[in-house]
């Protein structure tokens, strides 16, 4: 069985983002020479996600207004962990997004359903953050 691993690094310029990083696991997958096996796509960081959803525009307005009715941003002051920081919503927003995907690969490519795209979900913003892909198979 084969192995890879690669950091992808991302700094969006708003605190919160959806970014289709789908080319980026594809160029990945390639690289890694894997035609069978598994690709695990995971966000490093506790206030970033990695999710798979559809890449429509009105779908992504619609994600940023519901995630942002059930933790908002504001006030600050409603949250126990706000104090140091102020990002005590971007941790309960990727609560509910997730961590991580798997997506099998098949035939050299990612085993999607249709409309099936990879996300990175940004929910406090302006700083570095990475990902991690670990792809394993033949």
């Amino acid at each position: 069985m084969k192995t890879y691993r690669k950091e992808l690094w991302f700094q969006t310029p708003t605190r919160r983002a959806f970014l289709n990083i789908t080319p980026q696991i594809e160029a990945c997958l390639a690289e890694s020479g894997i035609r069978e096996g598994m690709a695990l796509v995971n966000a490093m960081h506790i206030t970033a996600s990695v999710f798979i959803n559809d890449d429509e525009s009105g779908l992504h307005h619609d994600m940023e207004v519901w995630l942002e009715g059930l933790a908002p941003e504001k006030p600050h002051s409603q949250y126990r962990h706000n104090g140091a920081e102020d990002n005590a919503d971007a941790h309960l927003k990727r609560s509910v997004m997730g961590r991580e995907v798997v997506v099998a690969v098949t035939k050299g490519q990612l085993d999607f359903g249709p409309w099936e795209q990879i996300f990175y979900g940004e929910f406090d913003g302006k700083r570095r953050k990475r990902v991690l892909v670990k792809i394993i198979g033949e």
